[in-house]
């Protein structure tokens, strides 16, 4: 094992894409025997208790081909229509395959928008972690039918980066129909050789990569940037080719396959990071002294009960400031409720949420991972 590989084998959460070359067969439809073997290899991941979440593309290259398209079109009104046929069969074979582990499987389909709007993003954010905690796996792909800019300009190798960001995993896995970046095209180059290892946002890294696949949106140029956004979280990424034998136990298992992109930061100083710079406080919350206690030494959730004062006009999903009863600055976070819900709830149980609301979002004011100390 490769020393700087070593953090692999200590991954709990992975976020695993799978790019539409390798998943229509070069346009052939749906690869479901290959589908099969890294349903097979997320098996065995899951049976050493890894949390995967699956981004899958292939949607409108699987339209094509049903509808017998033989290449890809540019009218948005026609690409809507492909990833609405194309995404029933992607499903459908995803399903059946996972039975046969006896794993059970979630369609989650998402826009930009979902993951930049912050209450959007709380909502996807619970769910996914909902379905984490109940052992499915979620199978995740942009909501094409629906999308505008999407389908034009963007890639699910950003969306899967920004569902690392999202759920705060320690590894996106990008599997493509290449071995991973090398400094030059291969294709063209004979002399080219695999990185093998980097930093994720070198600048020097994109200047090798090349353009997209006629299937795709992508190409290793957007793996490049879907890396660099995910270690804005801490998160590391490996970019190899789909069909090296048993690819993603052997990645997980610290093996040196593809292209592995470390982040600048550890994860949590990165994630301190963006909680911190990224976003403008909207109001403060007021602790007692034994909530402000339980932050400082502990680390925990945020609870209602420990709130006495809320100040300022916020949204769900919006940055507040937790402050001591001296006006000191403990922490700071994303809220789970809106001012006007906040201020009826604080200083109450979390059992109480429902009857004072009518409903019960999050037992928590602010999750601890969604909160940072000062």
């Amino acid at each position: 094992m490769h020393d700087l590989r070593r953090a692999l084998t200590r991954v709990n959460r992975c976020v695993i894409k799978i790019g539409s070359a390798l998943l229509t067969n070069h346009g052939q439809g749906l690869d479901s025997l290959a589908i099969g073997g890294w349903v097979a290899q997320i098996a065995a991941l899951r049976a050493r208790e890894v949390q995967i979440v699956l981004v899958s593309s292939g949607a409108v290259a699987a339209g094509m081909q049903s509808l017998g398209y033989k290449s890809r079109p540019h009218a948005l009104h026609e690409l809507q229509a492909l990833a609405a046929v194309g995404q029933m069969g992607l499903v459908q074979v995803y399903e059946t395959a996972f039975q046969h582990h006896g794993l059970r499987t979630a369609q989650v389909l998402l826009t930009h928008d979902d993951l930049t709007n912050r209450e959007r993003h709380l909502n996807a954010r619970s769910t996914l972690r909902t379905l984490l905690g109940l052992g499915v796996i979620p199978v995740i792909n942009e909501n094409d039918t629906v999308a505008t800019e999407e389908i034009r300009f963007s890639d699910n190798d950003t969306l899967a980066s920004l569902v690392t960001n999202l759920l705060e995993a320690e590894l996106l896995v990008i599997l493509t129909d290449q071995a991973g970046l090398y400094t030059a095209d291969p294709r063209l180059d004979p002399q080219a050789g695999l990185v093998q290892e980097g930093v994720a946002g070198d600048p020097a890294l994109e200047a090798m990569a090349g353009g997209s696949g006629l299937l795709g949106r992508g190409g290793m140029r957007t793996k490049l940037l879907a890396a660099a956004k995910a270690a804005r979280s801490g998160a590391a990424t490996v970019i190899a080719w789909g069909r090296e034998p048993e690819v993603l136990p052997r990645i997980l298992a610290g093996e040196r396959i593809g292209t592995y992109l470390v982040p600048t930061e550890e994860r949590m100083a990165a994630r301190k990071r963006w909680l911190a710079d990224q976003m403008q406080v909207r109001g403060r919350l007021r602790l007692d002294a034994g909530a402000a206690k339980v932050l400082r030494e502990a680390g925990r959730s945020l609870l209602p009960v420990g709130v006495q004062a809320v100040e300022g006009s916020f949204q769900r999903g919006e940055l507040v400031v937790c402050l001591d009863p001296q006006g000191v600055e403990v922490a700071r976070g994303l809220v789970n409720y809106g001012s006007d819900e906040a201020v009826r709830i604080i200083g109450k149980a979390s059992g109480q949420i429902e009857a004072l609301l009518g409903y019960v979002g999050e037992p928590e004011l602010i999750h601890r991972d969604n909160l940072v100390l000062a």
